[in-house]
C-alpha cells in the first residue's frame, strides 16, 4: 500500500530553521517527482517546491533561497526532506507532501509549522 507521512514540523521564531520530512513507503515513489505544498489558514493550498527522480528541483519565488528540498530513494521507500531556513511568519501553514502533479488519495495529515516570537 502506497503511504506518505510528513513529520518536522513545530513552533519556531522567526528567523529559526526546521527540516520536514516525508517518508513514502512503496519503490513506485522512486522514479516519481516528488512535491512539497502548504496550505495556511483561509489560502489554497500551494506547491512549494519540488524534487523529480533525478534530482532536479524547483521552488515557488516566496522560498527560493530559504528552502531547500531532497530525496533519498532507498530500495523499497522514499525520504523528501524539505529544509527550511530563515523562516518568516508568512511561511507558517500545514504542509504536506505529495506527487507532483498531486494526487487526491495521497494527501497525508500534513505537519504544521507555525512561526512565530
Amino acid at each position: 500500500q502506497l503511504q506518505l507521512v510528513e513529520s518536522g514540523g513545530g513552533l519556531v521564531q522567526p528567523g529559526g530553521s526546521l527540516r520536514l520530512s516525508c517518508a513514502a513507503s512503496g519503490s513506485f515513489f522512486s522514479i516519481l517527482t516528488m512535491g512539497w505544498y502548504r496550505q495556511a489558514p483561509g489560502k489554497q493550498r500551494e506547491l512549494v517546491a519540488l524534487v523529480t527522480s533525478g534530482g532536479i528541483t524547483n521552488y515557488v519565488d516566496t522560498v527560493k533561497g530559504r528552502f531547500t528540498i531532497s530525496r533519498d530513494n532507498a530500495k523499497n521507500a522514499v525520504t523528501v526532506y524539505l529544509q527550511m531556513n530563515s523562516l518568516k511568519p508568512e511561511d507558517t501553514a500545514v504542509y504536506y507532501c505529495n506527487l507532483n502533479p498531486w494526487r487526491s488519495d495521497y494527501w497525508g495529515q500534513g505537519t504544521q509549522v507555525t512561526v512565530s516570537s
